[in-house]
């Protein structure tokens, strides 16, 4: 079941999302513009792109509460109407930001066996919830900023 509008994932695609997070992304692995955004594409291949797309839309009703489901994602189209790839702010990166990067390299199927233990856990699960929510919040925010 989806805890987004279908709309949404048709305006903040797979290619929108990794470019938003492709900043943070590369900032905080060291990597190059291309090798974050081939990783980021590759994690938001996995189930990671719905979870991703569930805070997002989480995060904008928070923001913007007295806009209905059409106002929020007609903002969204304004915002991405004109490049609609435009890499993302500089974050600072957080514990929240940190467990998200985790997951989507676990997702990438770039990260070590000994982190894949470290987020199977309980508090492992709780990090992965506070990166996601997180991410979805900077997302949101990013998505919204057109007007």
């Amino acid at each position: 079941m989806l805890t987004y509008p279908p709309r949404l994932s048709h305006l903040a695609t797979r290619a929108v999302l990794a470019a938003k997070l492709r900043r943070a992304f590369a900032d905080a692995h060291a990597l190059s513009d291309d090798e974050a955004l081939d990783r980021l594409e590759k994690a938001l291949s996995s189930s990671l792109l719905a979870q991703l797309l569930s805070a997002v839309w989480t995060a904008m009703k928070e923001l913007k509460p007295r806009l209905s489901e059409a106002e929020l994602l007609d903002r969204v189209a304004h915002t991405l109407a004109d490049r609609p790839l435009r890499p993302g702010r500089k974050v600072a990166i957080s514990p929240g930001w940190s467990a998200f990067f985790l997951l989507a390299d676990i997702r990438a199927n770039v990260a070590s066996d000994a982190a894949r233990r470290v987020m199977e856990t309980e508090q492992g699960s709780k990090m992965a919830a506070a990166g996601l929510a997180e991410a979805g919040r900077y997302v949101a925010a990013e998505l919204l900023r057109g007007r």
